[in-house]
């Protein structure tokens, strides 16, 4: 079933356009998000990402199968080390993202978080006029929380701003972890570390009241994301520059804000329109700034393992490269 599961997508990106899949990704993915902030009334941000982390690391070890355990046997010990801290960071990621939703709105906290991604952007191009990018990014957060009106929610906006730092250190990770190994079997090792990570703080309420339709609706949300999303996106990515896909990404914070208008109702004024898009356009800019035109994800290099090793060849696998972190980023930010 596994094989035919994979085949079947590759048999379609000849059909279907890169950008599309990347859209209906991201659309997918934002729709996972807005139902999660509705389980938040059943249960703590802490116990509804414990599940999801633990619902998409079963899904994801199944689907790496016998090669992912060949994967983790031929692994360096840095490599493993890598691995458990992107799962932390991940993790980390993923949880004050869903305090933060819990707290201020979808699209907010998205494009809060947004920034981490923004300026480790624009530190790699090492050019001080983009900078410009990130004063647009912060105005544009600014508009849409409008501390002027004195009901500002400093703790969601702590939550989205450590999230944010999360997702620079995740930017790195996911770097050096794409070196090692390919994209499914690094997603499914980094979601184990991070369901670990998290159920000292999400199992205990899970365990003590076990609620059987929380835990089939978290199931849902976890197949919503990461699975539809990184599929796609995996398949997208081999076939889409490292700039294009870095601006259809920057759409994201939008993405955000119109499905948390359409599954739960959280409806932006005006200013938070145009907070918006500057945070877009932020984006955009920076994305348009980085010249590079080669794949987001070039094909990952043969691998010379230690004299006890076999060789592996990866062909839909990640490197290190450095075109590779910004699809990386959105392969896992996302799991949030």
């Amino acid at each position: 079933m596994i094989p035919s599961f994979l085949t079947s997508p590759r048999r379609a990106r000849m059909q279907v356009p890169a950008p599309l899949m990347l859209l209906v990704a991201m659309f997918t993915l934002h729709t996972g998000s807005a139902l999660a902030v509705t389980a938040f009334e059943h249960a703590s941000p802490a116990a509804v990402t414990w599940l999801r982390l633990t619902w998409a690391a079963l899904m994801l070890l199944a689907l790496g199968g016998p090669s992912l355990w060949r994967a983790v046997r031929a692994a360096t010990p840095r490599e493993l080390g890598s691995v458990v801290i992107l799962g932390t960071a991940s993790a980390g990621m993923m949880l004050f993202y869903s305090e933060a939703t819990a707290r201020i709105e979808l699209g907010t906290a998205t494009s809060i978080e947004f920034l981490g991604t923004l300026v480790v952007a624009v530190a790699a191009m090492r050019r001080r006029r983009e900078l410009v990018w990130i004063v647009a990014a912060v105005a544009g957060v600014v508009c849409l929380t409008r501390p002027w009106q004195g009901d500002l929610d400093l703790v969601g906006i702590g939550f989205a701003l450590a999230g944010a730092v999360c997702v620079v250190g995740y930017i790195v990770l996911t770097q050096r972890v794409g070196a090692g190994f390919n994209a499914v079997h690094g997603l499914a090792l980094a979601m184990t570390v991070g369901a670990l990570v998290t159920a000292p703080l999400g199992a205990p309420a899970v365990i003590a009241e076990p609620d059987l339709e929380l835990i089939v609706f978290t199931l849902l949300i976890a197949l919503l994301f990461p699975m539809v999303p990184f599929l796609l996106e995996m398949i997208a990515l081999q076939r889409m520059s490292r700039t294009a896909y870095s601006t259809f990404s920057s759409l994201e914070p939008a993405v955000a804000l119109v499905m948390g208008l359409v599954v739960i109702g959280q409806a932006p004024v005006a200013v938070q329109l145009v907070g918006m898009g500057l945070v877009v356009v932020a984006g955009i800019g920076a994305a348009r700034g980085d010249r590079g035109s080669g794949p987001a994800v070039p094909g990952r290099k043969t691998v010379k393992r230690v004299r006890t090793r076999h060789t592996e060849t990866d062909p839909g696998a990640k490197d290190g490269a450095p075109g590779s972190s910004d699809r990386e980023v959105r392969l896992h930010e996302r799991a949030a």
